[in-house]
């Protein structure tokens, strides 16, 4: 009688098997031997389901198909190890009429809505949904953060024991995760990147400095943002490599010897190399790397930490002075090529937008990617403002837009992918995002890789995102914008900062070597009786020839003009530049002259966006300066 009933629910599975094989047209005498077989070993299923993995995947082809039917159709739960070994080829045809065919039509629904393809939303939904469904159960919105994390536990395993690569099935778990979340079944997304935990970061740091250096990152947490944090345990990594390597028997930072461990530092940041380009790092990493021990060695004498040296080790003069360079603005034409690359063929197109709204707007890319879906106000009588979010400094701040701006939004909106709240990384509360794509926000890596798309396509070299930000600003110096508009642009805390801008293109400047030098030119002028124009001065329309919309090389002697259309002339300037060229002190105001029109010309021709002209006209300029400064010394 046992047995009688442990066979009762094999013969009714075995029946239930045999009238699914005749219902779909796949039955044949291999298939229902293979199907006699297997439930004469295992009356009850899930006794299979607890053999060892080598037995579960020995089944041949005829046996699969029965455990196929029973995973899909009867609640058999065969291991994420069985699983993920296998491919599930039939898995889209066997579906349609199971348990689990509702769960994972509404996920490749909700798949598409957040924009993923038709070949990432069928790979996605037979690596994970599809066995999640099988081995937790069949109802979809049952699945818990829980099961995820086993499906993960499973795939590092499989990995281990096999040596296969998991990769593939990570990204997919990751896609997955993020469906569940915007399908509110989970309440968190998977992690995307972020900062590595401090431990592991400082691993090769020697004891007990490590943990003197850990205990220091978690209590700046308190008052630090993340990556300000995070930029801070770069930077005191690369000191206690070097106490690591120099004194690697030294029992705490309170034993720290100006002579033995800050001094010889200090001579190797001159040396140091980034490991990601494999060239010596620059100034302002070696300023900033002395910036983060020097807040460090003062923090915990501050608050009376045992650990705390007993005298000062790090002095002012110690960090290295930095450049003061001007900010990096692009050309007028290299602007309009690049806004034309990413207007016109875009890569990544939500990408090529975010960068046009930076550009127009000055944002720097942490604002921009902080935008929200509503940062668009409209005051009535004042027109339409864009609301940018607490930033680098902390403020604040609403930028105007005009109509073209709008049009960039309202496309950008369409491009978007619509979804669930997202946790706001600053005010930690569920935020709508401008940018969103494939369900998560969007990245810094893809829109610097859609920058570089489009730099390479505009024939620029490289370019960084935060050049749009300077470029923006640059305008509107050259507009004539005021300093204090240009702070509440640009968000800046103090006036030195926009400073740097106007520094740029100083118009006070301009315009009193202007006058200067004209004043020389008059000097030098000898006047002509019955002057006679130049044979091509009528081509000018009656305006100065520096003002024409032609290529225009100055000389001693007179001036040269020419289409665009006809390229520069191969002769211009020739004489000025060749070695055997002399001057004298009598040629003096000539050259200055010359020099005042080949700037003018320079400028002229940077305004109508040729680069390469504007460039001749410097290198002129250069070569002038020379000779200016022989004619002196002689």
């Amino acid at each position: 009688m046992p047995h009688a009933a442990a066979s009762a629910p094999s013969n009714s599975l075995h029946a239930d098997y045999l009238d699914y094989l005749q219902r779909t047209g796949r039955g044949n005498r291999p298939y229902q031997q293979a199907a006699r077989v297997f439930f004469e070993r295992w009356p009850d299923p899930g006794r299979w389901a607890a053999e060892p993995l080598e037995i579960r995947l020995s089944a041949d082809a005829h046996t699969r198909p029965i455990i196929t039917f029973l995973m899909l159709h009867r609640g058999l739960r065969p291991g994420y190890d069985y699983l993920l070994e296998r491919k599930l080829s039939t898995f889209w045809r066997e579906i349609e009429d199971s348990p689990i065919a509702a769960g994972v039509q509404r996920f490749m629904t909700a798949a598409e809505d957040l924009g993923f393809s038709l070949r990432v939303r069928l790979a996605t939904g037979s690596q994970v949904p599809a066995r999640l469904l099988i081995q937790a159960g069949p109802v979809l919105e049952q699945l818990t953060l829980a099961d995820l994390e086993e499906f993960a536990a499973a795939c590092v395993a499989r990995s281990a024991r096999t040596g296969k690569d998991h990769r593939h099935y990570l990204s997919a778990l990751s896609n997955a995760q993020r469906v569940l979340f915007h399908l509110g079944i989970i309440d968190t997304l998977p992690r995307m990147g972020g900062p590595v935990p401090f431990e592991q970061r400082l691993a090769e740091v020697a004891e007990p400095i490590r943990t003197t250096m850990i205990a220091y990152l978690e209590r700046k947490r308190a008052t630090c943002q993340p990556k300000t944090v995070s930029a801070i345990a770069t930077r005191l990594k690369h000191f206690g490599l070097f106490l690591t390597h120099i004194d690697p028997g030294l029992t705490s930072i309170a034993k720290l010897d100006r002579q033995h461990h800050i001094e010889p530092y200090l001579t190797a940041l001159v040396d140091a190399v980034n490991p990601k380009n494999g060239e010596a790092i620059t100034v302002a990493d070696r300023s900033r790397r002395v910036i983060a021990l020097t807040g460090f060695l003062t923090d915990i004498t501050e608050w009376g930490w045992a650990e705390a040296p007993a005298r000062k080790l790090v002095f002012r003069d110690d960090n290295p002075k930095l450049p003061q360079v001007l900010p990096r603005y692009l050309p007028v034409d290299a602007d309009r090529r690049l806004t034309e690359e990413l207007r016109d063929r875009p890569g990544n197109q939500l990408a090529a937008c975010a960068l046009r709204l930076q550009r127009a707007c000055g944002l720097r890319i942490g604002e921009l990617l902080d935008l929200e879906l509503d940062c668009v106000h409209e005051v009535p009588g004042h027109g339409n403002w864009l609301k940018i979010g607490l930033g680098k400094l902390e403020t604040e701040r609403m930028v105007p837009l005009d109509e073209e701006i709008l049009d960039l939004i309202d496309r950008i909106i369409e491009l978007r992918t619509h979804g669930r709240p997202m946790p706001h990384p600053r005010y930690r509360r569920p935020a709508q995002f401008l940018f969103t794509h494939h369900g998560r926000r969007l990245g810094q890596g893809a829109v610097r890789a859609e920058l570089d798309r489009a730099a390479q396509q505009a024939g620029l070299g490289h370019i960084t995102s935060h050049q749009l930000r300077h470029t923006y600003a640059t305008a509107l110096v050259n507009a004539g914008v005021s300093l204090q508009a240009l702070m509440a642009l640009l968000g800046h805390a103090s006036a030195e900062m926009s400073l740097r801008y106007g520094r740029l293109f100083d118009t006070t400047v301009r315009a009193e070597y202007e006058r200067a030098l004209d004043l020389a030119k008059q000097q030098a002028r000898t006047p002509a009786p019955g002057r006679v124009h130049l044979p091509l001065a009528d081509i000018t329309g009656g305006k100065d020839w520096k003002d024409t919309p032609l290529i225009k090389p100055r000389m001693a002697g007179g001036f040269c003009l020419r289409a665009p259309a006809q390229g520069a002339c191969t002769y211009a300037n020739i004489c000025e530049h060749c070695p055997s060229f002399h001057t004298e002190p009598s040629s003096l105001p000539i050259l200055a002259a010359q020099r005042v029109d080949a700037d003018a010309l320079a400028q002229d021709a940077e305004n109508r966006g040729w680069i390469a002209e504007a460039e001749r006209h410097r290198r002129l300029i250069t070569r002038l300066d020379h000779l200016i400064s022989e004619a002196h010394a002689g």
